[in-house]
């Protein structure tokens, strides 16, 4: 891990737009094609925010909150991954984004995933970091993933699972340092709103068993059969130990998936963005520059 202090800072301006009548928010920076950041469940946009001045000089860099989640709107909705989906294609087509960088985390992968095989020829390349990249079996299950799974399924039993206590709970698990107060008032803040937990509740709904029967599983399979087919360019970053990406699933996506780079970004578990954004920022940045100048060397 880096020595370099982590900012808590969040400098960024919010942006909104109306999205099937609720605003979306998202933060921006930089010019040039979109780079398009899509978090997980229980973050936000803020996850990425020592991410981003790393990329910001190749791209227009954009990252937003999933409906229901940090500053966006929180309708009454079902919040299901579908729902996500729609929402995420409609705030894409809404900000007439082309020529899409994706870069995924977590529950965001599905969502993202979803859209760059539906619109392949809008997305210039994909980088994901504990992704779901290919159907999870019950009994391969990473054993921080079957830990998270136990965590949160004892607290929806005890009907005490609310925003902040997910995060308070859950969120630590996920990284190598301790946040500072003003990061976790970062991350709880979202949740005070009384509808918060809804999109909670349906994430821990879904989340694969490894059994392939809920929705989320059936969409990883789904996905992982197109990626095995498509041609963009792709980075997967991973860590050891990670929450969902182990060894295995490395391997298997060097040697099913097309026009692929591994690059491995240390002891980071989950949230590499809180343990070393500067090593993540610094390899995705070298890796976009590599395939700009293998585009221009096309051309």
């Amino acid at each position: 891990m880096s020595d370099k202090k982590i900012s808590a800072n969040f400098p960024y301006q919010s942006n909104y737009v109306d999205v099937y009548g609720s605003r979306m928010h998202y933060i921006e920076q930089g010019k040039g094609d979109p780079i398009l950041f899509l978090h997980g469940i229980p973050t936000s946009c803020y996850l990425w925010r020592n991410i981003i001045p790393h990329l910001s000089s190749l791209g227009r860099c954009i990252a937003v909150d999933l409906i229901g989640l940090g500053k966006s709107d929180k309708p009454d909705i079902g919040y299901t991954i579908h729902d996500h989906i729609q929402y995420l294609e409609k705030f894409i087509e809404t900000l007439n984004l082309h020529r899409i960088t994706l870069v995924m985390h977590d529950w965001g992968s599905i969502i993202g995933f979803d859209y760059a095989m539906r619109y392949e020829q809008n997305c210039k390349g994909l980088i994901f970091y504990e992704a779901y990249v290919k159907p999870l079996k019950h009994e391969d299950l990473p054993l921080p993933y079957q830990e998270q799974f136990f965590i949160l399924q004892q607290h929806e039993n005890k009907k005490i699972l609310d925003g902040i206590n997910f995060v308070d709970t859950v969120l630590p698990q996920g990284m190598v340092r301790a946040l500072s107060n003003e990061e976790l008032q970062y991350y709880r803040e979202p949740f005070t709103d009384k509808h918060a937990d809804k999109p909670l509740r349906q994430y821990l709904r879904e989340l694969p068993r490894g059994d392939g029967k809920s929705k989320a599983d059936k969409l990883i399979a789904v996905n992982a059969k197109k990626l095995a087919a498509s041609k963009l360019p792709k980075l997967m970053l991973y860590s050891v130990p990670g929450f969902i990406t182990t060894i295995e699933t490395a391997i298997w996506a060097k040697e099913h998936l097309p026009k692929l780079e591994i690059a491995d970004i240390g002891e980071s578990l989950h949230y590499a963005q809180e343990t070393d954004p500067f090593l993540m920022g610094k390899t995705i940045s070298i890796w976009l520059q590599g395939i700009e100048q293998a585009t221009w060397a096309e051309k």
